[in-house]
């Protein structure tokens, strides 16, 4: 008798103590679950309203054909993605760009769904049709500086044009060109006049901004500030930061300024853009 008591005194232990271990783990089940939603909240909070980058420790770049650099000039901080204008196209987004599946950054301006900046690939405008309004065939308003890709020369130039058909390309089948604002970074006298002639908006306001430049050697970099400066403030950033500039553009800004890569994410104010200018996938050929 007192083998069978003990027996069951034994096996009743034996069944509460997986029952104890098992409310144990879940306890701490519940709180790393806890814990690890609140760290990811708070991650979340932060770059969204603070704009700051978006760091990813894990996996691997979706494309390879661009290098990232932070700097930081003049108190202004900027992110790049620096390519080869080969590897470069341009897109309709319709979204943020931090939030889609390309890299890049933001393009031209655009108001309403009408795309205000030409965007042209190949003599196509990214947004519709040629001559037609809001498509990017054309920049609105005057004349301004657009950033040419000639793939038939393999060289980068910056063309003052109101639209597409008055672009200098070798083969209009092998080009791209951005509209913008120009930056004139060979003239130091005269980049301000020009950028007022183009009717450059809130040049001196503290805002986001974002351009598209190269150098003597044709690397372009795609530049978007995190700091909130002036057209002329973002101008000198760029130079001390990045060395001397052959040209570039202004694209468009404020909460327009956004940038997506494996290295970051700058979403501006969080707004949906038009059009962006993004690296090709390795196996595109457009």
């Amino acid at each position: 008798m007192r083998q069978t008591l003990d027996t069951a005194s034994h096996t009743e232990a034996e069944h509460k103590e997986p029952n104890r271990r098992g409310r144990a783990a879940g306890i701490i089940a519940i709180v790393i679950v806890a814990v690890s939603m609140s760290l990811a909240a708070s991650g979340i909070a932060v770059w969204l309203t603070q704009g700051s980058t978006k760091h990813q420790a894990v996996g691997h770049p979706l494309y390879d054909g661009y290098t990232y650099e932070r700097k930081e000039a003049g108190g202004v901080v900027m992110h790049a993605l620096v390519t080869e204008p080969q590897k470069v196209t341009l897109d309709a987004v319709r979204g943020n760009v931090s939030a889609s599946p390309y890299y890049g950054v933001n393009g031209g301006f655009f108001y309403n769904g009408d795309m205000l900046s030409i965007a042209v690939v190949n003599d196509q405008p990214v947004g519709g049709k040629p001559n037609e309004y809001g498509s990017g065939y054309a920049n609105a308003k005057v004349p301004r500086g657009t950033l040419v890709w000639d793939g038939m020369s393999q060289k980068l130039s910056v063309q003052i044009v109101s639209n597409a058909g008055e672009l200098n390309v070798t083969d209009r089948n092998h080009y791209w060109a951005q509209g913008g604002i120009s930056m004139t970074l060979s003239g130091d006298q005269s980049w301000r006049n020009q950028m007022e002639e183009e009717m450059a908006p809130f040049p001196d306001d503290d805002r986001l901004r974002s351009a598209a430049v190269y150098n003597e050697e044709g690397t372009l970099y795609l530049i978007v500030s995190q700091t909130k400066t002036t057209n002329a403030e973002f101008r000198s950033a760029i130079i001390e930061a990045f060395g001397p500039m052959q040209d570039g553009i202004f694209l468009d800004g404020d909460g327009s300024s956004q940038l997506h890569a494996f290295e970051a994410a700058l979403p501006g104010d969080g707004r949906q853009v038009e059009q962006m200018i993004r690296l090709k996938k390795p196996d595109e050929n457009r």
